[in-house]
């Protein structure tokens, strides 16, 4: 077996037994890069050489004896919103195609004290906007299960990358689904922790007050490990909670007896195509073969949950953008005679089509006379969506549903009707109102070999319990040993 093929958890085993070194871990993902990205195109920019020397001088440091984490030396992938310190942080976008971020985000911090090299930083919708990293301005990333089908989005180039084992593990970011909906179509484990459990420091901001950093891994205790990695209070994030640290990997316990799973009837109805429903609900007899009590439940605002997301998102979106104006950095238009010109020409030129729609929405719902018909409105349904999810986790420890309503879809069919774009959130956006933590497991695949991904729900800060349901159905079904990418053409 090939080093690439491995999990992380298992590259760590053979670190600590001195069966291989970490330049040989990162030198095997440099040459699948090599073999693969042409055809993937999941990278924005590349730095193997700097993950090859940062994995030379953690060899260097085991050989002397001196202390490093288990995992130094390890690689990774990295969204390229989250900023990146002497590494280009475009959000694959034309307004900061040049940008080099000259600090680190906190979570990238967190990766370099631990002592993992970073592999390049991966596509994306533009902004974070999207779902299916067809709004790129770089290139269009493709799913390694089928070339001609999308990743998802916006964190497709992460789980690209991860699916296609050209790096081990990756970061994305999740404002609406943006990592768990990637990681179903392309067979990977994403995880959207709770708000303000890891620090959203040094993300370029969507909608703060939705995004949220998170792993996309090969399976659930490489997850589990990433999660220790970066959660964690920090000072320079406001929004950033300071709650007990855990050790999530303890959570990797084969046992969900006497745990009780409600299956929203919402998510289950119109919509959702026919593989993907029984994919899940076959799930949730497998979880009831192993103890598990499952019950069908109610998230009654579940259809305005949608569009409550694209108010508060776009109008933040509005706000967070406002910065790039060409002036103080980012694009800016060589064609101007005043001020104003500066401003809506660097704008116009530097925003690709999904962008501009999405600040007109924004503008508009936050414009005077409108306001308080849609964006308050919309908060006073965030606040029922919070409610609801508190009353239901009373009765419940995890809620199950489908991922996405399909499976991965050919390049071109919605990138040209962004309501149908809008529905491959329909299953994800109001995990993200109500700040809750959700994962994306395997399920199965369709009857095209495409993976189906389902959906885990859980309390405010109750990851532990996601990671133990999520684990306990991963060793029972094993997708990784019955299913991997063909790179169908």
């Amino acid at each position: 077996m090939n080093l690439y093929e491995l999990t992380v958890h298992e590259l760590k085993e053979k670190l600590e037994k001195k069966e291989i070194t970490a330049e040989e871990i990162t030198q095997s993902y440099v040459d699948r890069m090599a073999e693969k990205e042409k055809d993937v195109k999941a990278f924005v920019t590349t730095t193997e050489e700097q993950a090859l020397q940062n994995a030379k001088e953690m060899d260097e440091k085991r050989a002397k004896g001196e202390k490093v984490s288990p995992l130094a030396g390890i690689p990774i992938g990295i969204k390229d919103n989250i900023c990146t310190k002497g590494v280009r942080t475009t959000c694959s976008s034309k307004m900061l195609e040049n940008f080099v971020s000259p600090y680190d985000a906190t979570v990238m911090e967190k990766l370099k004290e631990n002592g993992l090299g970073m592999l390049g930083k991966m596509n994306m919708d533009e902004f974070a906007m999207g779902a299916s990293t067809e709004y790129s301005y770089f290139k269009k990333t493709s799913n390694p299960w089928d070339l001609n089908c999308v990743p998802g989005g916006s964190s497709g180039g992460s789980a690209a990358a991860v699916a296609a084992n050209m790096v081990p593990w990756a970061l994305g970011s999740d404002t609406g689904g943006s990592i768990r909906q990637p990681s179903a179509f392309c067979g990977t484990v994403g995880l959207k922790p709770t708000y303000g459990l890891v620090s959203r420091y040094g993300l370029v901001a969507f909608a703060s007050s939705l995004d949220q950093i998170g792993p996309i891994t090969k399976d659930v205790t490489d997850s589990a490990m990433l999660l220790n990695l970066i959660a964690g209070h920090d000072e320079r994030d406001t929004t950033s909670a300071d709650v007990e640290k855990k050790d999530y990997t303890k959570s990797l316990v084969k046992d969900v007896k006497g745990l009780k799973i409600g299956l929203p009837k919402e998510y289950f109805g119109e919509g959702i195509n026919p593989e993907v429903k029984e994919a899940v609900m076959n799930a949730a007899k497998e979880y009831e073969k192993m103890g598990a009590t499952i019950e069908e439940c109610s998230i009654s605002v579940t259809d305005y949950a949608l569009a409550t997301y694209y108010i508060i998102a776009c109008a933040e979106a509005s706000s967070n953008l406002g910065r790039f104006d060409g002036i103080r950095y980012g694009y800016r238009t060589e064609h101007f005679d005043n001020l104003n010109d500066i401003y809506r020409n660097s704008r116009s030129e530097g925003f690709g089509k999904e962008v501009k729609r999405r600040i007109i929405l924004g503008t508009y719902v936050l414009s005077s006379g409108y306001y308080d018909a849609y964006y308050k409105k919309a908060l006073k349904v965030r606040e029922i969506v919070k409610a609801e999810f508190k009353k239901l986790f009373k009765t419940y420890d995890v809620l199950l549903t489908p991922t996405s309503p399909t499976v991965s879809f050919p390049m071109g069919t919605r990138s040209n009707n962004p309501l149908e774009m809008y529905l491959a959130d329909i299953c994800t956006v109001s995990i993200n109102i109500g700040g809750v933590p959700a994962m994306s497991i395997p399920c199965g695949v369709d009857s095209k070999g495409m993976p189906i991904g389902c959906q885990l729900i859980g309390n405010h800060f109750a990851e532990d319990t996601l990671i133990r349901a999520a684990y306990t159905y991963e060793q029972e079904t094993k997708f990784r040993e019955k299913y991997q990418p063909t790179f169908r053409k």
